[in-house]
């Protein structure tokens, strides 16, 4: 018998540098070293991996469950764990109904913890009306932040919530230390817009993405952003489209407001002309934008002014994507499964990032805005052993028919694909490899949120 449990070679990405033909050795779920070689070390399972990345694991800060109840943790923890994603984070917007009382958040962990495959951090919203006294118990029972809409996506289950329950809920946020994330669009633009447009909706699926337009997002970002800068509350803008909203971001966060943002997988690949292609499967709230911010996009990326990149999985089935007019289908898409690989092919192989922008915008910085950087997010002794073989040197065709979303559809369907996720951990067990091996339905845990609240965890 070996003295750990299971030892890993190859070339190790760590926060600040790669280390070659490295080993990491894990014991009882952690990784308890980290070695230039493997003379002397012993282990009950040893995987060489030379000449494949070795990456901590993904972690997906914006993963939706159960909008459709078709998905749920095990479907989608399976898709997670094909795509080296070891931690999903999961929105609070179910389709039988809001998580925002301690009673629905506690039995949403019991189910998480018989269904889930990865391990799970969950958010919390908060009532339309007067939900504040819900707060503190939800960042007691580990809430890893608040989600919430400035736009009325579904009034039972994903509701706008105007500006002065907004002020009030920050403020409560705030007390808390968990950050507050917003779905920055403007309810009263996108309405009148959609109104403007929708009689070209069957003519052109375009008309989604002119329905939406920029000044929606900037508009409702702004604001936010304002009430993050008097009430103090940690803030995350999901799902950000389009340079404005981080130069916005720099502003204030060089006027000492505590700010992040991301973007998602959709907007650094695909733009709104795609939809001429792809129809409703690229109908995603906020909208695809133009050619030119895919561009921009990808430059902030480098410049590390995006903090990270998220799926923003919504694995719809093809049923809600099929009507003629686009204003009449579901909005989003699945992408939990696609988001490390498109990520690499795209961004590392492609020469747009390098592995250390991956695993930041992937890992370390969502571990570290929702307060899961004491056991998530980097390649350190005493972490989760929660690992990604990569083979940079494998080519495939993307085939939507192999992914694991009850979904059954990618909008990356035929894309050549330039480098393998062959296998994934999660705590040093193997949830995914690429012989077709997958994780069990509940040995993914509940992942509390350790942040500071006045000089105290929560």
């Amino acid at each position: 018998m070996g003295k750990y449990d299971l030892l890993v070679k190859g070339n190790v990405v760590l926060p600040d540098r790669v280390v070659y033909d490295a080993v990491i050795a894990v014991l009882n779920g952690k990784i308890s070293g980290i070695y230039e070689n493997n003379i002397g070390l012993s282990a009950q399972e040893i995987i060489d991996a030379t000449s494949c990345f070795i990456l901590p694991g993904t972690i997906d800060a914006h993963v939706h469950c159960f909008s459709s109840l078709n998905e749920g943790f095990t479907n989608a923890g399976l898709s997670a764990a094909a795509g080296g994603v070891t931690t999903m984070i999961e929105m609070p917007y179910d389709a039988t109904g809001m998580v925002c009382t301690e009673k629905l958040f506690l039995e949403k962990i019991e189910r998480l913890e018989k269904e889930s495959v990865v391990d799970t951090a969950l958010l919390a919203t908060i009532k339309k009306e007067d939900g504040h006294d819900e707060i503190a118990k939800l960042a007691s029972a580990g809430a890893c932040g608040f989600k919430v809409s400035m736009f009325n996506t579904d009034s039972f289950r994903f509701p706008r919530i105007d500006e002065g329950q907004l002020l009030d809920a920050f403020s409560a946020i705030a007390e808390t230390g968990c950050p507050v994330g917003v779905h920055a669009e403007n309810d009263d633009i996108v309405r009148r817009y959609i109104r403007k447009y929708e009689h070209d909706g069957i003519n052109d699926p375009r008309a989604h993405a002119y329905s939406r337009p920029k000044a929606a997002e900037s508009v409702a970002a702004l604001t936010a952003l304002e009430l993050a800068l008097y009430t103090g509350v940690k803030l995350h803008l999901y799902h950000s489209t389009f340079q404005r909203i981080f130069d916005m971001v720099d502003i204030y966060r060089s006027q000492g407001v505590q700010v992040t943002a991301e973007t998602c997988t959709h907007y650094l690949t695909l733009s709104e002309d795609d939809m001429l292609e792809l129809g409703a499967k690229a109908k995603i709230n906020p909208p695809l934008r133009k050619k030119e911010d895919i561009a921009d996009l990808w430059n902030l990326l480098t410049q590390g002014k995006i903090d990270m990149v998220t799926s923003d999985h919504a694995p719809w089935t093809l049923d809600r994507k099929a009507n003629e007019d686009i204003f009449k289908n579901a909005s989003g898409a699945p992408g939990v499964e696609t988001l490390l690989p498109v990520m690499y092919s795209e961004g590392v192989a492609a020469g747009k990032m390098t592995i250390l922008d991956l695993a930041r915008v992937l890992s370390e910085n969502p571990a570290r805005t929702f307060g899961l950087s004491h056991c998530k997010g980097r390649i350190d002794v005493g972490m989760d052993a929660d690992l990604v073989i990569l083979d940079p040197n494998k080519t495939y065709i993307m085939d939507e028919s192999t992914l694991h979303s009850s979904a059954k559809w990618s909008p990356y369907h035929n894309r050549k694909m330039i480098g393998k996720i062959v296998h994934t951990f999660v705590r040093g067990e193997t949830v995914y490899k690429e012989d077709g091996q997958l994780g069990k339905s509940g040995y993914g845990r509940f992942i509390k949120a350790m942040h500071l609240s006045k000089g105290c965890l929560v």
